[in-house]
């Protein structure tokens, strides 16, 4: 509630020397008659019409009250926004190859990539988003769509050993792009996350950057992996969980090259954290448009104050004229 004319609210004041002159009245009685004694008059009980004596007036200072108050004119603001966001159609492509099984990050580098990619799922509610896998091999595990839950879901369930094991960059990429190659949005991008060196797949990493660049989709790429050996689990002659150190590979040319080719850029995580703030790198530089107008409807709501106000008026006039009638 808001008044278009709140400086009137002051009005209210003259209620203050309306119940001064009341009560000065008040002491000074009215029409007097001469009695020897009023000793049976003080005795007798008093009456309703007693303690409704001062009603009238206060319900005159009520309405008095309720008038100054549409006088100054309560409005009711009705406040509603309107969104227009313009999103980006991003592709995540994750390797799920074996080695994504190292403990160089923890628990695991694929555990820990799919931890990170749903905060960046959840950071992104306008944009629609795609999941892709590849080993050696690669599929769509969710086309684009907005509906998170989903999106969610199907993140959760990625792990490695789904499909058949190497590492082939080129298809994963291909296959992300496929998904992005009828997009409409205005900005495209795929995210491909990888710890190893292209070796399966029937197209090269650097072929699928040069069909990314001819779409207008860039391509952020992230080398996962600590350098030099990392832990790796094996199954040792007893049947035991064991780890043994290999090597670290990854591409990073590669890598580069086809950040390069479509303007995004590469980076190289070595630990969770760091790839969490990789994430939220890109998640600056690839920012949506989201155009919120605002605007504001006011409703006079004097109305009900004016009727309110003569409905007291109606009640002091009966109690006055009927109930509380006085002898001239």
């Amino acid at each position: 509630m808001q008044f278009a004319n709140p400086h009137i609210l002051w009005l209210l004041t003259v209620l203050i020397p309306m119940a001064a002159y009341y009560v000065y009245r008040s002491r000074q009685g009215g029409a007097a008659i001469r009695v020897s004694t009023i000793e049976g008059v003080r005795r007798a009980p008093r009456t309703l019409r007693y303690w409704l004596r001062h009603v009238p007036f206060a319900l005159r200072c009520v309405a008095v009250a309720l008038v100054i108050v549409a006088l100054a004119r309560p409005q009711s603001a009705e406040h509603h926004s309107k969104s227009n966001a313009e999103g980006i159609d991003i592709v995540l492509a994750i390797d799920v190859s074996t080695s994504m099984l190292a403990r160089d990050f923890k628990p695991d580098r694929i555990t820990a990539a799919k931890e990170v990619a749903a905060s960046f799922i959840a950071d992104r509610p306008t944009d629609r988003m795609g999941l892709v896998v590849f080993a050696g091999e690669a599929l769509t595990q969710s086309p684009l769509t907005t509906d998170q839950s989903t999106l969610q879901t199907l993140l959760a369930r990625i792990r490695s050993g789904i499909i058949e094991d190497g590492t082939a960059i080129g298809n994963g990429l291909a296959t992300a792009i496929n998904r992005l190659r009828e997009s409409d949005a205005k900005s495209k991008v795929i995210i491909l996350l990888t710890d190893g060196v292209n070796n399966r797949g029937q197209i090269s990493p650097l072929t699928a950057a040069q069909i990314a660049r001819d779409y207008g989709i860039r391509v952020y790429t992230i080398g996962v992996g600590t350098r030099g050996k990392a832990p790796y689990p094996a199954v040792d002659m007893f049947g035991n969980t064991t780890f043994v150190q290999v090597d670290v590979e990854i591409d990073e040319d590669v890598l580069r090259k086809i950040a390069e080719q479509t303007g995004g850029q590469y980076f190289r995580a070595t630990d969770k954290q760091k790839l969490k703030a990789i994430y939220d790198q890109i998640n600056t530089l690839e920012k949506s448009k989201v155009e919120i107008s605002q605007f504001t409807t006011l409703n006079e709501e004097y109305l009900p104050w004016v009727l309110w106000a003569l409905a007291v008026l109606a009640v002091e006039f009966i109690l006055r004229t009927v109930i509380l009638k006085r002898i001239p």
